[in-house]
């Protein structure tokens, strides 16, 4: 092989050597940061959820009746949240309730059925009524076997409907719609009843 030949090949490996070699660092890097992307996504999607809140029935006995002035909802990571609001209830004076799963829910007063949609019927009776018990006016625009005001249930993973029953006797009912028979909790803070509905039963989503 004459000198100009050795040389021509030696260029050439070098070249290809060059390539391989920038080809091998950009898949270094590139498959890791992938790597780390997808395990991140995975680490911060799996969520340790609560267990033991149950499906059986849950009351409270009320100190008294103040008015209800709003109902509204919300999702998190391991279950949906419908909240009233009751004005001026303190951790003093606890308001009652009675929340379970019935199979129809029933008007109070009347007794006629309400459809409510959904795999299971959660029916929420809370010591607060739709009025001020004093004056009569209206705190809580409830309408009879009408969704709730301003509630909009759309993405939500374990709430499908809500039915306003009646305000009958100083307590609210409230009919909520699940996807099945789920566990759920009852909150009660200051001005507030809570109630959670798990996603599943399940510990981890």
């Amino acid at each position: 092989m004459t000198m100009r030949r050795w040389r021509t090949a030696l260029a050439a490996m070098a070249l290809a050597g060059g390539a391989l070699a920038a080809t091998a660092g950009t898949a270094g890097a590139v498959v890791p940061a992938e790597a780390g992307a997808r395990a991140g996504t995975a680490g911060a999607g799996a969520t340790a959820c609560e267990t033991g809140w149950g499906s059986g029935e849950k009351t409270a006995q009320p100190a008294g009746h103040t008015p209800l002035t709003n109902v509204r909802t919300g999702r998190h990571a391991c279950f949906d949240r419908i909240v009233f609001d009751v004005r001026g209830a303190t951790a003093a004076g606890p308001i009652g309730y009675r929340v379970g799963y019935v199979n129809a829910l029933h008007q109070d007063g009347s007794g006629e059925e309400i459809p409510v949609g959904g795999g299971a019927i959660l029916e929420i009776r809370v010591a607060a009524p739709s009025y001020d018990p004093g004056s009569g006016a209206e705190s809580y625009p409830g309408r009879a076997r009408k969704p709730l005001p301003g509630v909009d249930l759309t993405g939500y993973q374990t709430f499908r409907d809500t039915r306003f029953g009646a305000s009958f006797e100083g307590d609210t009912q409230v009919g909520l719609g699940v996807r099945a028979r789920l566990p759920f909790r009852v909150l009660q803070t200051d001005g507030h009843v809570v109630v959670d509905v798990a996603h599943s039963w399940t510990a981890l989503r």
